[in-house]
């Protein structure tokens, strides 16, 4: 089966690819460094072409709240359209566990926008949303720093590891669409806060956390419900501790 991957070169999508060309499949890697761009257009008719399946992993290079809608806006137009005219019979995408009910993160409000342009699309779907990864924390932390203090939410998130994220994705790539949303968290809910102290302490990192109820995140202030999620989510298998320990 061809599979396209977009974002092919990335955190997840380099994981993904080795993982389907492991299971026999014939995959594109497809990136603005390997010559696709989905805001140009750039390669990206030749490369679904014959494609059963594509994956969007891309991820705007801007977080400002109008380039990061700019970006997920005009690159799943088009998408949509390079898929459509190739057949393609599974639009796999990520996206993020609590996006519908944080309104005031201009990222998480073009995660909806990125979500909505999917399902208009009449190609068959599967929107994979994950809570956050492992791997962001040190830019989740270095957002909300100020000088030698770091300011962050007491709420609850349920982070899950790069690899978890992957594996899923690959498994959901070899499946039927459920034309729907699943959702994906890690086995650990921890306050924000205190997530970050247990990195900072493995970092051996001096900044302080500052615990704050109204810190922002990404423009978003938190609760135990903004970012967790909901009833029977996919459950990764790596502890935090277990991460750390191979970081």
């Amino acid at each position: 089966m061809k599979i396209v991957v977009i974002g092919g070169t990335g955190l997840i999508g380099s994981k993904v690819v080795t993982n389907l060309r492991q299971k026999g499949h014939e995959v594109v890697a497809a990136s603005p460094n390997t010559g696709v761009n989905t805001i140009t257009g750039e390669g990206l008719t030749e490369a679904v072409a014959g494609a059963q399946v594509v994956i969007d992993l891309a991820n705007s290079p801007d977080f400002a709240d109008d380039a990061v809608m700019a970006f997920f806006k005009t690159s799943g137009g088009n998408l949509a359209a390079a898929e459509k005219a190739a057949g393609v019979r599974h639009h796999v995408a990520l996206s993020v566990v609590g996006s519908d009910r944080n309104p005031d993160s201009g990222y998480l409000r073009a995660k909806v926008a990125q979500e909505d342009l999917i399902k208009a699309s009449g190609i068959p779907y599967t929107i994979i949303r994950s809570t956050q990864f492992f791997e962001f924390l040190g830019g989740i932390a270095q957002a909300a720093t100020d000088g030698q203090n770091v300011r962050l939410s007491p709420a609850h998130l349920q982070p899950v590891a790069s690899n978890d994220v992957a594996a899923l994705v690959t498994k959901v790539a070899t499946m039927a669409p459920v034309n729907g949303v699943i959702e994906l968290a890690g086995p650990e809910r921890i306050g924000l806060d205190d997530l970050v102290r247990r990195y900072f302490a493995a970092k051996h990192d001096t900044r302080k956390v500052v615990t704050d109820v109204h810190a922002r995140y990404f423009g978003a202030e938190l609760n135990d419900r903004s970012l967790t999620p909901g009833d029977n989510p996919h459950i990764g298998s790596t502890s935090f501790d277990a991460w750390l320990a191979q970081a």
